[in-house]
């Protein structure tokens, strides 16, 4: 583990260079990576939104779209085969996240895209990615096998959803932790055009390779909490982030809605609307870097034998 360690109350990182501009470039949307984001699918007060005021939303808000020069990077942690499912856990500790994303194609009108099938992926909440789980978080940190659970250390805190009609899926996860020198972010591709199989999803094209991000008050005080302060150093703030660009919706940043106001443990809704152009096709390679543990390349051995995961690893619809 590195050193640098810090309390959570003063966790700006002076020593990572604003390297934001590495995520956009230029004033021209590029033609295969096209994104359009920022319309936020908030929640209702006391029960989530319905998908007919979503589809209701995209359809009236179509001309508030706002267009994102180009995807970022997919970074170093992605793994093939996620598995199909809303609940994503798999017993991994953390304060809970209801995750609310919406797929429109910013093409045309802001329509609802039914069908698309949006991944996520994120480490838990001392910043270990299932896949990689010796790679060193930065900071001091447990080992990830000291945290106990009962998660599949090949597909915990990855997956799929299909959207609906209304271009609507939904996820139920934890708040991610951190890693040097990244901010608090989820990791997140639109695919089109292929279909469930074997529990994952496959074929078709990545029409979008994003990241999700999280306001840096929220952030911090959540990690002050257990298991998160468990997990202690230098935290990059979103000013700070190599990644994310200051754009705030329109670049990732997550609507969050605390399940109660006055004890976060309890859990945050998340929501944002997701542009996409269904033709256009992405590599996953996009600028602003991914971000690696100090240590240099992840450490952590992927799953080794490359099959796809069971679908029986805690896999639901």
């Amino acid at each position: 583990m590195t050193g640098n360690q810090g309390s959570h109350g003063t966790h700006r990182d002076k020593t990572i260079s604003r390297r934001r501009a590495l995520a956009v470039t230029g004033g021209t949307v590029v033609a295969g990576g096209l994104v359009v984001g920022g319309l936020q699918s908030a929640f209702a007060d006391t029960a989530d939104t319905t998908d007919a005021d979503a589809s209701a939303s995209a359809g009236s808000t179509s001309g508030e779209c706002m267009t994102l020069m180009t995807s970022v990077t997919e970074g170093p942690y992605y793994l093939d085969g996620a598995l199909v499912r809303k609940d994503i856990t798999e017993g991994k500790a953390g304060v809970p996240l209801t995750l609310r994303l919406t797929v429109v194609d910013a093409t045309d009108g802001c329509t609802p895209v039914k069908g698309a099938a949006v991944e996520i992926w994120h480490c838990d909440a001392w910043g270990y990615y299932s896949g990689y789980t010796t790679a060193n978080p930065g900071g001091s940190a447990p080992a990830e096998s000291e945290e106990g659970d009962s998660a599949n250390d090949r597909t915990y805190l990855r997956g799929y959803q299909v959207a609906n009609a209304n271009g609507v899926v939904k996820f139920e996860t934890i708040f991610p932790g951190w890693y040097t020198p990244r901010t608090c972010h989820i990791h997140v591709k639109v695919h089109t055009g292929g279909e469930k199989a074997d529990g994952t999803y496959e074929g078709g094209k990545v029409n979008y390779t994003g990241q999700l991000f999280f306001a840096d008050d929220i952030a911090e005080e959540i990690f002050t909490l257990d298991p998160y302060a468990k997990h202690t150093g230098t935290y990059t703030v979103l000013a700070d982030d190599m990644v994310y660009d200051g754009g705030g919706a329109a670049s990732g940043l997550l609507t969050l809605k605390a399940v109660h106001k006055k004890d976060p443990s309890k859990g945050y809704k998340g929501s944002l609307t997701l542009g996409v152009d269904p033709d256009a096709e992405n590599t996953g390679a996009g600028s602003g870097g991914g971000g690696t543990p100090p240590s240099g390349a992840p450490t952590g051995a992927p799953p080794s034998d490359g099959a796809s995961p069971s679908p029986s690893a805690s896999a639901s619809s």
